[in-house]
């Protein structure tokens, strides 16, 4: 899951983006001063979302300054109730990758850092599957359910990964033992269902469905 560093003082506006956002699997930290956003700086963000008008000293070009001393990369959205050239200009100087002018539509807003995302972070992890609250890094063999790593023996990611990299189809329990333990495996089939007890217990958010007589789906 992404985490998102929205800088915004109007708190009814801040409150309704970090909604849009969290019904697209965001994790949305909510900041209303610059004074509170340049002590972040240097927590996990993958996306920061600035306000260039905050209501302290610090601006939104304060706080970019500093976010770019430390992270070269790291996106940033300026948003702004002035739609003025010249902001636009500043902003892109100092490195942001997008400007919207207030008000504008939480959905687009949300189209936008879609984009921002898949472009700067999912392209480079191909190998990262995002499923509900859950991070699956397949080539550090490693889960995450909102930023905390859940321990997995090898057979469980293993099944876990082949299910959600092929949601939405079924496989027998004689499929899962071919391509989880292998087809040099001898035991009973019985085994295919104790695994999954154990993913569903450590994994409560994953809908895996029970198909009766035969195996499993995840959808």
């Amino acid at each position: 899951m992404y985490n998102i560093c929205l800088v915004e003082d109007e708190k009814d506006l801040s409150n309704l983006i970090k909604t849009y956002l969290e019904k697209s699997n965001y994790n949305v930290i909510q900041l209303t001063n610059g004074t509170d956003a340049l002590s972040y700086i240097g927590n996990k963000v993958d996306l920061w979302i600035l306000d260039i008008m905050l209501g302290d000293d610090v601006n939104g070009y304060d706080i970019i300054k500093a976010i770019r001393e430390v992270d070269k990369q790291i996106p940033v959205i300026f948003t702004s109730a002035r739609d003025q050239e010249l902001d636009k200009i500043i902003g892109l100087e100092l490195g942001s990758d997008d400007y919207i002018t207030k008000p504008y539509s939480p959905k687009e807003l949300v189209l936008r850092i879609n984009n921002i995302i898949k472009r700067v972070y999912r392209e480079k992890d191909s190998n990262v599957i995002n499923y509900m609250d859950y991070m699956i890094d397949s080539d550090k063999r490693i889960v995450f359910n909102n930023q905390k790593e859940v321990q997995l023996t090898t057979l469980e990611f293993d099944l876990l990964e082949l299910l959600v990299k092929n949601i939405g189809k079924s496989f027998s329990r004689d499929d899962i033992l071919n391509l989880v333990w292998g087809s040099d495996y001898f035991g009973s089939d019985r085994a295919v269902d104790d695994l999954v007890r154990r993913i569903r217990k450590k994994l409560p958010n994953l809908n895996i469905t029970t198909i009766y007589g035969f195996g499993y789906r995840l959808s």
